[in-house]
This record gives structure tokens, sequence and C-alpha cells, in this order.
């Protein structure tokens, strides 16, 4: 099952795909690319064999694995200052979420004097930046979530006011990415679930979003049904290389589509993935039904919609909250926020204003106030879905 799209770009899809790298470096006019992913990557067999292979093929590749599990500036200052030192001329991106947005946002800062959080996707901040100095990026995702691979932003963590921003430029954007399932294979049950929903969050909020797109719309919706048919699968049966390309491909999906615009979902995670370590998938299953419910009576018609497409045996918006509910149970995922951020840790105050402040609630169905994030994270600690 190997192809090659040109859609939103460059992508070499299929098994052992991750052979090609050096002629991805070659076709770019990449001789000495950095590397980007994280320590735990970083010593793996997967890394190591790429790296010998890219040597071989007369790439010498630097490495920078520092990147963190909610990556911060730092990480962004220290691998620009690694790339621009070493004299290298292209990034690899590898890896999850964390190495994907790193490694592009090193890309884009190696050749810029301004801050990163002068970049910050308020209005038309992108256009301070020196187009032509940004470097050229290859995307290898081992995991099946973000799809950072095909996003034109990076989600960075501010460490001096713990609060996450969201860096854009349409340079972002990989020249190159490689989608081999083989690279996920060893990828734990549990990280295959979390990221598998937030694949899905991704897919379901950009098709709920507000506004005219219809091929967000097209891609959203094939996108979910990819996560329905293959999702317990990869989970459940690891080794399933045609599960594994179809989550691949599903998150790559979502993030195509979510330049139409997230939602609430996002709006809740993001504040408690910075000041509560959790992990970006966990959080945005927990809150999936919580922002459903709350948002029911302007994306009733849509979600019945996706119900015909999933074709749910029971196609209404009640059908479909069930579904997702018996996903996250099938999957182990925890209904309640309390099951995984103790009370004493919940600072709903923060937590809301940070909630209301993200990019990601202007493209929430309803308009949202400070005191509707406060309610939907007390309904998502005690376990309560709204009626």
């Amino acid at each position: 099952m190997k192809s090659n799209w040109n859609y939103p770009t460059t992508m070499w899809v299929g098994k052992d795909r991750i052979k090609d790298l050096s002629i991805a470096c070659k076709t770019l006019n990449i001789n000495k690319p950095l590397l980007v992913t994280d320590s735990g990557l970083a010593t793996s067999k997967i890394v190591i064999n790429v790296l010998n292979n890219l040597k071989e093929n007369g790439i010498l590749a630097k490495l920078y694995s520092n990147v963190v599990g909610n990556p911060t500036g730092t990480n962004v200052t220290e691998g620009a200052d690694y790339y621009n030192k070493n004299n290298c001329d292209g990034v690899i991106a590898f890896g999850g979420g964390s190495g994907l947005d790193v490694g592009k946002a090193i890309a884009f800062m190696s050749g810029q004097t301004l801050p990163i959080w002068d970049f910050e996707d308020v209005g038309d901040n992108w256009t301070k930046a020196n187009s032509e100095k940004i470097a050229p990026i290859i995307a290898v995702p081992t995991t099946a979530g973000t799809g950072s691979e095909t996003g034109r932003a990076s989600v960075i963590l501010n460490e001096q006011t713990g609060i996450k921003k969201i860096i854009f430029h349409p340079k972002f954007l990989p020249s190159v990415v490689i989608l081999d399932p083989v690279l996920t294979l060893s990828l734990p049950a549990k990280i295959t679930a979390a990221t598998g929903m937030d694949a899905l969050a991704h897919n379901l909020e950009a098709y709920c979003a507000p506004g005219y797109h219809p091929m967000a719309d097209g891609i959203a919706l094939e996108g979910m049904r990819l996560i329905k048919n293959w999702l317990l699968e990869a989970v459940n049966n690891g080794s399933n290389i045609e599960a594994r390309q179809n989550m691949l491909t599903a998150a790559s999906m979502g993030s195509t589509a979510f330049q139409k615009g997230l939602g609430a979902i996002h709006s809740l995670s993001h504040p408690v993935n910075a000041l509560n370590n959790i992990h970006h998938g966990l959080s945005n299953a927990i809150f999936m039904p919580y922002v459903l419910t709350f948002n029911k009576n302007v994306i009733e018609h849509k979600i019945i919609k996706i119900c015909d497409y999933l074709e749910l045996k029971d196609r209404s918006f009640d059908g479909f909250i069930s579904w997702v509910m018996d996903l996250r149970k099938k999957l182990d995922m925890p209904h309640k926020l309390s099951e995984v951020i103790d009370e004493k840790d919940f600072d709903i105050d923060r937590l809301s204003k940070m909630a209301l402040a993200d990019p990601s609630t202007g493209g929430n169905p309803k308009k949202l106030t400070e005191v509707d994030m406060k309610i939907m994270y007390q309904h998502s600690m005690t376990g309560e879905l709204f009626k």
C-alpha cells in the first residue's frame, strides 16, 4: 500500500518508506540535516538505523533530542542555536507531536531575529518573519495523533507564563512528509489510544466548527470513519500494519481539516496540558462528551450527519455520545478529569481564564465566556454530562 500524494504537501506513504529519507533530503538539497526528536526515541533502534542509513547515503545528520512532552520555548531556542552552530541546512522533524512541533519551530527560528512569541497565531503576526530564512523541513511522525506533519503551526509552552502558544507560519508546513506505519508498530497501547483520540478530536471539531469549508468537512468525515474502523484494532493488535497506516492517515487528515477551526475540547485541554502536565490526547478524550453536550443545540444536525457517514446503529445525537463513551471505555480511558488531576492541583479560575484566551476558542460552534469554561471544567471533574 505505497502511495505518493501531493496534498496538502508532498507525502510518501506506506510500509518502509523511511528508507527513502535520504532521497527526500537530496530532493530538497539538504546535505547536513538536524534530526529533532525526544530523548526516548534518540537512543532507539529506529533512530539509530535512520542516522546510519543517512550516513551510508552521504548525508551527515546532527541530532537534537532535548525535546520534552509539552515542548518549551527553551527547546526551540536551544535547537535553533545548535542548528546554526553546526551549519545545518534543513530539519528532519521526527517523532510524536512534540518532536514534530519543535522540529518545525527550529527550522523557522533558525533564521529569525525576533523572539518566537512575536509570531503567535494572532492577526498577521506571521508576516513579521523573514520567509527566506526558514529552513526546509521533512516530517516523519511516529505516532498517529497530532497530525503536526501536515500543520502550519507548532504549539509551544512559554515557561515564564505557563501558557501554551500557537506559533504560525505557512512555511511551517513540511516540504516532504513520510508516513511509514512500521515506525508506529512499537507504540504502546495506551499511547496509541490517546493519540488516536487526539486525531478524532481534530476531525470532529473541524467538522463542527462554523464557517464554509466543504473541503475540510469532507476530509474530517473520512478521517473519523478511518478512526472508527481502525483505532480499536490498532490498540488491540499493534502489529496490524493496515490499522497503523490508516490511523497515521487519519491523523494527517485531522490536521489538514482543522485549518477550518477547532473548539472548546482543545481550549479546555491546552491549559491542563500546560499546568497539570496531562497528555494532550488523553485530555481531549476526557473533555469530548462534555463539550459535545454543551454545544448540542448548535451542532446536533452536524452530529447526525456524522452518524450517517459512520453508519452508527443509533443515528441520533445521543447515539453519537453513546458511541464516544463506549469507545473511551473500550480504550480504558477515564471518564472524569478528577481521575487524572487531584482537586488540590486544579486551579479552576486560572484554567478558565487560559481556556477562554486559547486560540481554539474562536472556532467553537457556540460563543463562549469564562463562566462557560468554568462550568465545563466543573462538569468534567464530576462526570456529569450536560442535559
